[in-house]
């Protein structure tokens, strides 16, 4: 175990030699404490919910594994996802599906209300947390054909549009009463297996659904509405209907923010690279930070390559209040409350190396073509102790550091995971 003038000693002299290249670690380490990550908060149950939560996943997601333990009420969820933000640094947001509704009452998507969800802001309140939110477009019965908003039944539509709807004024619920914005994430599955003979008309109902959805008025001092594309779903290889051009050219003409997530691309494009377009555009982005191995398989975040880059593309753009961070990864493999603070804290890691960068040194020799300084001194960071500094910030936020957060999750594994069976 590291001691507490171990730590303090590494980050002096880490300050020190962050500080010979320009850069100042006191102030990244505050810009860092004012970064909120959304953890998501269904890597904790494996996308199950509380709504119907012995249905079969339907709409392109899929968990695999059966590692013991898994949350099967919102009281169990709840506890875990304490558990997992007492080892992550900061204050942060959780991010919920409508199907993790917390009632007695039997309630269907079309009909949710503020009310289904107040246990959970009672509980974000206790825990200085805000939430964000997302309608649920799957695993669901009226998912009628792989298709949801764009499927040429009106009532099935009706349907949809109506949870949509709801939704949105969950969400505002949830900023009013939180004094934080929550973001509100339209993502669906809706496309063929194979070659469709008409691309067009699925795309206008969807655009129409969506027109009708936000036509309803919301107070956006406390909510945002964002829309997420995909590039392909199981079912749904052939053709998605909200692809990234459909929801790219929706987001900007309608007002919307454009979610981008790190796995829903083609395996040759990554979504650092699309950052600085969409912020010329739009004023506001969302992410969801994911690790595609492949396909969109949803991955634990690591820190890799493409991690990192995203980070970097938006501290050194200066994006950081513009971006909003969500994570969406679940692995049924290993302990779920493990995952989701290796994906967070690998977040934040990720956010720290960034912000430990001379930035404008750095952009005022890319500016005079001095590629060679700039490649030197890009490497020469590689190898400074940004660990040190990141202990550093675990220590001021009373979290454990280095690897002693893990032996709290194996002894809540011990005491509560392993007795749920």
């Amino acid at each position: 175990m590291t001691t507490k003038e171990q730590v303090n000693a590494r980050y002096e002299d880490a300050k020190a030699r962050y500080a010979a290249l320009g850069v100042d670690t006191d102030a990244a380490l505050a810009k860092l404490q004012d970064i909120k990550i959304s953890m998501h908060c269904w890597q904790g149950d494996d996308v199950r919910g509380f709504l119907n939560p012995a249905g079969e996943l339907t709409g392109g997601i899929m968990a695999t594994g059966d590692y013991p333990g898994a949350a099967t009420t919102p009281d169990e969820l709840r506890a875990d996802a304490e558990v997992a933000f007492s080892l992550i640094p900061g204050k942060h947001k959780l991010n919920l599906h409508a199907i993790y509704v917390d009632t007695d009452e039997p309630v269907d998507l079309d009909a949710i209300e503020p009310k289904h969800f107040a246990k959970w802001v009672e509980w974000a309140k206790e825990q200085g947390l805000g939430l964000d939110f997302n309608p649920t477009f799957f695993s669901h019965p009226m998912l009628k054909d792989g298709m949801t908003l764009s499927h040429p039944n009106a009532d099935v539509r009706a349907f949809w549009i109506e949870h949509g709807k709801r939704a949105r004024r969950v969400a505002e619920y949830f900023g009013r009463e939180l004094g934080q914005k929550a973001y509100n994430n339209f993502w669906v599955p809706d496309g063929f297996k194979d070659n469709p003979i008409d691309r067009l008309t699925p795309r206008r109902r969807l655009m129409e659904s969506l027109d009708e959805i936000f036509a309803d008025e919301v107070d956006l001092t406390y909510t945002e509405d964002c829309v997420e594309s995909k590039v392909f779903g199981i079912g749904a290889e052939a053709y998605t209907v909200g692809s990234h051009e459909f929801y790219m050219g929706y987001g900007l003409t309608r007002n919307k923010t454009v979610l981008m997530d790190a796995g829903h691309y083609h395996p040759t494009e990554v979504v650092s690279n699309k950052i600085s377009s969409m912020a010329l555009y739009s004023d506001s982005i969302m992410l969801h930070v994911s690790r595609p191995v492949r396909w969109d398989s949803d991955h634990v975040v690591i820190m890799d390559d493409e991690l990192q880059e995203i980070m970097k593309e938006i501290v050194r753009n200066g994006l950081e209040k513009r971006t909003a961070i969500g994570l969406d990864f679940f692995d049924a493999t290993i302990n779920r409350v493990a995952a989701w603070v290796i994906g967070t804290r690998n977040a934040q890691k990720a956010l720290l190396k960034a912000l430990l960068e001379p930035i404008e040194e750095l952009k005022a020799l890319e500016l005079k073509f001095d590629f060679t300084s700039r490649l030197v001194y890009t490497e020469e960071l590689k190898d400074l102790p940004y660990a040190d500094v990141w202990n550093y910030f675990c220590q001021l936020n009373d979290v454990p550091v280095g690897l002693d957060w893990f032996a709290e999750v194996q002894a809540y594994e011990k005491e509560i995971l392993e007795i749920r069976g």
